[in-house]
């Protein structure tokens, strides 16, 4: 089968379509003929080197597609179901995942809407509620406003009352911010972050900072920071957060969180609960869900470095089915 095999860390260079063995389920899994592939930003990660990863692997962290086959211990799944899954592997012909992590795709919503607002829905989700829970009349910091989980974050923490502070790079971006909800947006290449945050909230500073930048924004995020306020730093665009001393917390009792999605999601109980309540939101129109661009299969390098430039607002998706 046709697959995305990586054998070394790297740059787009080591984007190439090859070939692997179409994989066949284990006991707790589900054989899945792929039909979409969600990009995200973990991906380059893996493929850098910051995430470890090991040799030969095929990307992709989620995607969609019809369940070819099931494990011996599959009991919720079966032949035809049409399912999102997370995992590994995934941008080739076929993929394998846990059941534990996989959930049928609604019959309300286009499979493209369900799988772009999954990963980075779900990420928005738990965000908002577990690492921070995001209360009515919070001032709210969404780095990267205009991206993937910036977006659906905004719509998230406005639904619950909040007052959303967004950065974005562009004009046109910013548009697309405010389009969802944004409330004030600040221009990182031309302002200065934290005396827009203070003169926006008359001095008082954010009470969570949703930070997905990573290296370029620690000191901006502390500083901006009110107090009892949370960073929640749960990406890495610009490079991993240097370590710096935990005493950088205390002069305002501020709290640390680096939270991952799939321990949120760690249980089919937890699961059902987030996933459930996207497709909810995502179908009553809570949630508006943004897709920039669906690429030909062949074209992965060219979705990658689009996503990774800065040049796309929204979710990056790949055609798996473009290439039969």
């Amino acid at each position: 089968m046709k697959a995305y095999v990586f054998n070394e860390h790297g740059d787009y260079n080591t984007i190439k379509l090859g070939e692997a063995p179409k994989p066949a389920p284990a006991d707790d899994q589900i054989l899945v003929k792929a039909t979409y592939g969600g990009l995200n930003y973990i991906d380059s990660y893996f493929r850098k080197g910051i995430y470890p990863w090991t040799f030969p692997a095929i990307a992709g962290v989620e995607g969609s597609g019809v369940v070819e086959a099931v494990g011996s211990k599959v009991t919720n799944f079966a032949p035809g179901d049409r399912v999102i899954c997370i995992g590994s592997g995934m941008f080739a012909e076929y993929f394998v995942a846990p059941a534990s992590r996989s959930v049928k795709l609604p019959e309300n919503i286009k499979e493209e809407i369900a799988l772009a607002g999954y990963l980075q829905g779900m990420t928005a989700l738990t965000l908002s509620e577990e690492a921070h829970k995001v209360l009515p009349g919070q001032y709210v910091l969404v780095h990267a406003v205009a991206g993937g989980v910036g977006l659906l974050l905004t719509q998230i923490c406005k639904a619950r009352g909040a007052i959303v502070i967004g950065t974005t790079s562009t004009p046109e971006k910013a548009e697309i911010a405010k389009a969802v909800g944004a409330d004030h947006i600040i221009f990182y290449k031309t302002e200065d972050i934290v005396k827009r945050v203070m003169e926006i909230t008359n001095g008082y500073g954010v009470d969570v900072s949703f930070d997905s930048v990573g290296k370029d924004t620690v000191d901006i995020t502390m500083d901006s920071l009110a107090k009892f306020g949370s960073f929640v730093s749960y990406g890495n665009t610009t490079g991993p957060v240097p370590p710096f001393t935990i005493n950088r917390l205390a002069p305002k009792n501020n709290h640390l969180c680096r939270p991952q999605l799939y321990a949120y999601v760690s249980t089919p109980e937890r699961l059902e609960k987030y996933s459930s309540e996207l497709f909810e939101m995502i179908s009553s129109g809570t949630l508006k869900i943004t897709i920039f661009k669906i690429y030909d299969f062949e074209d992965y390098r060219q979705a990658a470095e689009a996503l990774e430039t800065g040049k796309t607002s929204g979710k990056v998706l790949l055609k798996m089915e473009s290439s039969y």
